[in-house]
């Protein structure tokens, strides 16, 4: 792991973080988890985004 550093949270963020884990997980390893659900959601969001905005359009052999 790279350097660690401090971040400031209340006690009711912590908890629900805490809530988040599963044994033996770090912080560190679930915030990661969580990041990389989130950015898994937003890139298949853009993608069916982009098959929505396909279907707007006719190709000429449909024709």
């Amino acid at each position: 792991m790279s350097e660690a550093t401090t971040i400031p949270v209340t006690k009711e963020i912590r908890e629900r973080l805490k809530k988040y884990g599963m044994k033996g997980e770090t912080y560190n390893d679930i915030l990661k988890r969580l990041m990389d659900e989130v950015d898994y959601e937003a890139f298949m969001e853009r993608q069916y985004k982009k098959l929505e905005e396909k279907d707007k359009f006719v190709s000429l052999d449909e024709l």
